[in-house]
This record gives C-alpha cells, sequence and structure tokens, in this order.
C-alpha cells in the first residue's frame, strides 16, 4: 500500500493566509452586505484550516474543539445576520451598505 503524500504546515498556512487576504479585501472593497458577509465566512474558515493544521501538526484535538466553537458562532452570526439583512432589504429595497442608515444612532 503507498503512505499517503505528506503535505508541509507552511502550504496549510499560506493557503489560509491567502483565503484570509480575499476575505478583508472583500469587506473593505464590496458595498454588498450579503458579500460582505460572505467575505467574513471566509475569514473565518481561514482560521479554521490554520487550527486544524496547528493541532495535526502537534498532535492534538485542541484546534478541532476550537474549530467546532468557531463554526457555531458563525452559524449564529449568519443567522443573526441574514434576518438584518432581510429586514433591512424589506424596508429599504437595497442591500447596499452604503444607502442603510438605519442601524445609526
Amino acid at each position: 500500500m503507498i503512505p499517503a503524500p505528506v503535505v508541509p504546515l507552511v502550504c496549510y498556512q499560506i493557503l489560509a493566509a491567502i483565503l484570509f487576504t480575499i476575505g478583508v479585501v472583500g469587506v473593505l472593497v464590496r458595498r454588498s452586505a450579503l458579500i460582505i458577509f460572505m467575505s467574513i465566512e471566509l475569514m473565518l474558515n481561514a482560521v479554521n484550516l490554520s487550527f486544524v493544521a496547528f493541532s495535526r501538526q502537534h498532535g492534538t484535538m485542541d484546534g478541532h474543539i476550537f474549530v467546532f466553537f468557531v463554526m457555531a458562532v458563525a452559524a449564529a452570526e449568519v443567522a443573526v445576520g441574514l434576518a438584518i439583512l432581510v429586514a433591512i432589504f424589506r424596508n429599504r429595497d437595497t442591500a447596499n451598505v452604503d444607502d442603510v442608515r438605519l442601524l445609526r444612532g
């Protein structure tokens, strides 16, 4: 039986950095609330990839536990964020964050 190829930790970290950078650019450049939420999720998944890679490198399950909690928080964030987005879209007929001033104090 042929052993599976071992991917070095630096490859996972480079991929995580690229994904996180794409997420940051998406948050800073795009003005659609839905795209911003998707970019935040991309950044969270990049951090999850780093957690799992370091956890596997050290042979512990700590990273996997952190990923579980990050995914739970991300699911709650998506539910609340989409509910707010739907409410704003019904009132203003737009999902552009520049046009929405509803939540300002």
